[in-house]
């Protein structure tokens, strides 16, 4: 019988200091992309790979993350008064019923590997997805829909991959490819940040993964590795060196570091670009200030 997966586990515990001081009171995970907060990106593209359970790793401090799931009655009942539906069934989208979401808390910073490993009980002996909200993907199919496809032919370990440049390659994750299949690569290992000019591909891990409960079992070690902490891809890296299979999955999209102000700013442009509603101001304002700049030159 071939597994499905239903639950995902987002590890939000981060204290989110590249976005000081906006994140002095407000969780990253919240912070606005156009008009919904980095982590609706996320559990939307899980509801559309069919998760069912979503499990939120999270730390002291993110009580308005847990707050924006849950109803809003009077912001409901104003708007209803008011007759505005379409808001309405916006707000509604956000809301997560009761047992559909789950908050474990992780207290020290200690990893990726041990935020994974906070949730080992919600994941019990099943397959299970992470989601790193800071990774926005936009594709026509949503990038873990696309990984559960996959999944559903390999019932293995499955890693988004993305090609990086040379000199990128030390802040990733690293595969170390066996078969290169196209879509799928099957993999000898995993490197994680290697040295500059040791990498053993350009092939980068970013945040979507399916994983086995082999995984969980590895991570119970709680082997400290690169930057003193638990990581997530040595467990992966042990799992298949245990013997379970581990494949990179080139997905088909575009990837933006929404942990960086950089990349936060150019998936905030990209995205209100592909809005009807915004495209046309802001395409008129961007090449007045491309030209001013140019002007100024």
């Amino acid at each position: 019988m071939r597994s499905k997966v239903t639950k995902a586990i987002f590890p939000v515990a981060g204290m989110g200091t590249r976005f000081l001081p906006a994140t002095k009171s407000v969780p990253k995970e919240i912070m606005t992309l156009v008009d919904r907060p980095l982590v609706q990106y996320a559990i939307d593209e899980a509801r559309a790979a069919g998760i069912k359970e979503f499990i939120f790793v999270t730390s002291r401090g993110k009580g308005a993350l847990e707050d924006y799931f849950d109803n809003a009655p009077q912001i409901e009942q104003e708007l209803r008064k008011k007759g505005k539906k379409e808001l309405l069934e916006i707000l509604k989208s956000t809301n997560m019923d009761s047992g559909e979401i789950a908050y474990m808390r992780q207290h020290k910073p200690l990893g990726l590997g041990h935020a994974v490993w906070c949730a080992r009980r919600l994941i019990g002996n099943e397959p299970f997805a992470v989601i790193l909200p800071d990774d926005v993907i936009a594709a026509d199919k949503p990038c873990l829909q696309q990984m559960v496809e996959a999944f559903e032919q390999t019932q293995s370990n499955i890693v988004a991959a993305m090609q990086v440049p040379d000199d990128k390659t030390s802040s990733y994750g690293i595969l170390d490819i066996k078969e290169d299949m196209g879509a799928l690569v099957s993999t000898k290992g995993m490197v994680e940040k290697p040295a500059p000019g040791t990498q053993p591909s350009n092939l980068a891990v970013i945040g979507r993964y399916i994983l086995t409960p082999t995984v969980l079992q590895m991570l119970n070690k709680k082997t400290v590795g690169a930057g003193g902490e638990i990581q997530l891809t040595d467990a992966i890296a042990d799992a298949r060196d245990a013997g379970e299979e581990v494949y990179g999955f080139r997905f088909r999209g575009h990837r933006y570091d929404c942990g960086s102000k950089a990349g936060f700013l150019q998936a905030t442009v990209a995205f209100a670009l592909a809005r009807d509603d915004l495209r046309d101001d802001l395409q008129n304002f961007l090449y007045d200030i491309v030209g001013a700049a140019k002007s100024a030159q």
